[in-house]
């Protein structure tokens, strides 16, 4: 079975970091392409961040670019989210997600509709 399994969110002050995990079970991630989205209540997922690997670019949101970084251990089979400075606009629901790379589109990679597989989430929460 395939499956995807978020870890890592927690409750941090303004300011500071944290490192979420997304781990895969059931299929290699090193032919995936990665994606973080989060959510808030009433709100549409949003795209966070995406990593196609194997020497491809990295796509950032703006609200997080500079401030977030991803990354991947192939040998793990996992893809991380470090996140830095963190503000209370970024508290959320964060979610992986993936689609095998041969038929992702660069365009889409906000369109959370592009993923096949997700996580089930991991809640972050930003507070003093």
């Amino acid at each position: 079975q395939l499956q995807l399994v978020e870890s890592g969110g927690s409750l941090v002050q303004p300011g500071g970091s944290l490192r979420l995990s997304c781990a895969a079970s059931g299929f290699t991630l090193g032919g995936y392409t990665v994606a973080w989205f989060r959510q808030v209540p009433g709100k549409e997922r949003e795209g966070v961040s995406c990593t196609k690997g194997n020497g491809g670019v990295d796509y950032y949101s703006d609200s997080v670019q500079g401030r977030f970084a991803i990354s991947r251990d192939n040998g793990k089979n996992a893809v991380y989210l470090q996140m830095n400075s963190l503000q209370p606009g970024d508290a959320a629901i964060y979610y992986c997600a993936a689609k095998l790379s041969s038929i992702w589109d660069p365009w889409n990679w906000r369109d959370h509709n592009a993923y096949d597989y997700w996580g089930q989430g991991t809640q972050v929460t930003v507070s003093s």
